[in-house]
C-alpha cells in the first residue's frame, strides 16, 4: 500500500511532483476547513520528507526530487500570506547556508535552503565548496543569526569544525548548525556546533528552537 494512501491529495501532489494541480488541491483543502499551518506541518513537510527518504533509497532520482520540492514551494508561496500575517513587523531572521570547502554536494543543502525560505527566513545561499573565511565573512556582512553547514563526505566534515572555531575566534554570536549524510548529533557536540538536523524539516524546527521562535 502506498504510504501516501492515508494522506490528502495535497500530500500526494507533492509526492508526485504535481506542479499543475497543487494549487487546486491546496484551495480545496482550505475550503474543507484545513488550517494553512496544518497543511504545511501535516501534509507538505511530511510529504517532502518521504520524497527525501525515497531519494536516499534510490527509488526517486534527481528529477523527481526537484519536481516535488518545486511543487511544495508553489504551495508554500500561495499559503505564505496566510501563515505570516502579523509577522512582518519583526526583524527578519537571516541564515547563511553553505556546503563546506572541498564538498561539491548541494542537493540536501538546497532543500534545507528552500524549506527555510518557505518558512519566511531570509536565506543567503553561498553555494558549495565554500572556504571557512568566506562563510564567516558572509555571516558578519549579512548580520546572520545562524550559519547552516552541509557536508556529505567524511573527508570534508572536518571543515565544519574549522568554521565553528573561526566563529568563536571572531567572537560572533551567530549560531552554527550542521547536517548531511555523514553527520550525527555526537559529531555536532564534539566540534561545539549549536545544533544538528537530520533533514530539511528538522532544520526548520532546530532554527526556530535555537532562536526561541514559536513553531508554526
Amino acid at each position: 500500500m502506498n504510504a501516501a494512501a492515508s494522506h490528502s491529495t495535497i500530500y500526494k501532489a507533492v509526492l508526485n511532483g504535481s506542479m499543475k494541480s497543487i494549487l487546486d488541491e491546496v484551495k480545496a483543502g482550505l475550503a474543507q476547513g484545513m488550517e494553512p499551518g496544518m497543511i504545511v506541518s501535516d501534509e507538505l513537510i511530511p510529504a517532502i520528507n518521504e520524497v527525501g527518504d525515497l531519494f536516499e533509497q534510490q527509488k526517486y532520482f534527481l528529477p523527481q526530487l526537484i519536481a516535488s520540492a518545486e511543487t511544495m514551494k508553489k504551495a508554500i508561496e500561495y499559503l505564505e500570506p496566510m501563515l505570516s500575517s502579523g509577522d512582518e513587523t519583526g526583524p527578519k531572521v537571516t541564515i547563511v547556508i553553505a556546503t563546506v570547502e572541498g564538498d561539491i554536494h548541494d542537493i540536501g543543502k538546497n532543500l534545507v535552503a528552500l524549506m527555510l525560505k518557505n518558512y519566511g527566513f531570509r536565506v543567503v545561499d553561498l553555494g558549495k565548496d565554500v572556504p571557512k573565511e568566506d562563510i564567516v565573512q558572509a555571516a558578519i556582512d549579512e548580520k546572520a543569526d545562524i550559519i547552516a553547514l552541509s557536508a556529505l563526505m567524511t573527508t570534508t566534515m572536518m571543515r565544519m569544525k574549522d568554521v565553528v572555531e573561526l566563529v568563536k575566534e571572531k567572537q560572533l554570536k551567530t549560531k552554527v548548525i550542521i547536517g548531511g549524510a555523514v553527520i550525527t548529533q555526537s559529531y555536532a557536540d564534539e566540534i561545539g556546533a549549536d545544533g544538528y538536523s537530520k533533514d530539511a524539516a528538522d532544520a526548520v524546527r532546530l532554527v526556530q528552537r535555537l532562536l526561541g521562535l514559536s513553531l508554526r
